[in-house]
């Protein structure tokens, strides 16, 4: 039987589409003549995580990614396709994990001890870990604040390398050295010196000693004549004070004696306090003597006369 041409056309086709349907999972990286269990997991963020990308245990690949569902809560939902030879415990964490320097990200299965296997359709835990870059980046700081470090020292090498600087520094040793040996030239001049007059060092050490052991002997009689000193001193400042005091209190007793005998009349400034008439007669004196004064302002001619040629008769009043 003869095939027709068209058939072969069909067959030809037929057999290109299912090779191009192969292909194209096959660069998906879907399986297509094995059995795959679903499961999925909810991420926050998935930065760089795309579908077909690999689920891994251990850096093998187990299975795949097969869908990307945004939620209304913001977070994702990552449908992952496990190869069904592969039991997963539900216990166990897909981890979102950066791959290379590039952000490429993949799922990494850290297998849990739970004997229960997650089935089809079950949610994993999930949790985000850091990029590799984002892993890198505290470190470059680190490299940055030391780079910069280095360059401070390199500049401190370069200063101190510096000819003019040497210089400076070689002056600094030679001045140094001179005062060494300065040093050594006086610490010399005092050793024998020292040990010139070692002898007269040796005698006042000895006094020194001795009188010290004269002072601790005598201590107790030291102490004694202090004391006897404060009790002196003492009934001294007892005495003087005791003295002033009697001297206030038989001035004050005096003093006393005059007021009162004043108040009672007693002599001339008692009378003229307590007295009325005496007080009235120095008056009525005060007012005459007063008249006195002034007549004889007006008329010094009745008091008093004389002549100029030595002869005059006075006239009485």
């Amino acid at each position: 039987m003869k095939i027709k041409n068209e058939t072969k056309v069909g067959i030809l086709a037929a057999f290109a589409i299912a090779l191009l349907i192969i292909g194209y999972n096959f660069l998906k990286g879907n399986s297509i003549f094995s059995n795959e269990t679903t499961l999925f997991a909810k991420y926050t963020r998935v930065d760089g995580l795309t579908v077909s990308k690999p689920v891994l245990i251990n850096g093998y690949q187990i299975g795949r990614v097969a869908k990307l569902e945004l939620q209304g809560d913001g977070s994702i939902i990552a449908t992952l396709s496990i190869n069904s030879k592969y039991e997963i415990p539900e216990n166990s964490i897909a981890r979102l994990e950066g791959t290379d320097l590039l952000g490429s990200k993949a799922i990494v299965m850290s297998l849990g001890d739970s004997k229960k296997m997650a089935e089809d359709g079950y949610t994993l835990n999930a949790n985000v870990e850091k990029g590799l870059m984002e892993q890198v980046q505290p470190v470059q700081k680190k490299a940055e604040l030391i780079i910069g470090k280095m360059d401070s020292i390199l500049s401190s090498v370069n200063s101190i390398l510096n000819p003019n600087f040497q210089k400076n520094v070689d002056r600094s040793f030679n001045s140094i050295a001179g005062t060494l040996a300065s040093l050594e030239t006086t610490s010399k001049k005092v050793d024998g010196l020292v040990g010139s007059e070692s002898a007269r060092i040796e005698a006042i050490f000895k006094n020194v000693e001795g009188i010290t052991a004269n002072l601790n002997n005598n201590n107790q009689k030291i102490s004694d004549i202090l004391t006897n000193i404060n009790t002196v001193t003492d009934k001294f400042a007892a005495a003087n004070f005791k003295q002033t005091l009697d001297n206030a209190n038989n001035a004050i007793a005096d003093l006393q004696s005059v007021i009162s005998g004043i108040k009672s009349g007693k002599g001339s400034l008692g009378l003229l306090l307590n007295d009325d008439k005496m007080y009235q007669n120095l008056n009525n004196a005060s007012k005459n003597l007063d008249e006195l004064m002034i007549d004889l302002k007006a008329n010094p001619k009745r008091y008093v006369h004389f002549s100029v040629f030595g002869g005059g008769n006075k006239k009485d009043k």
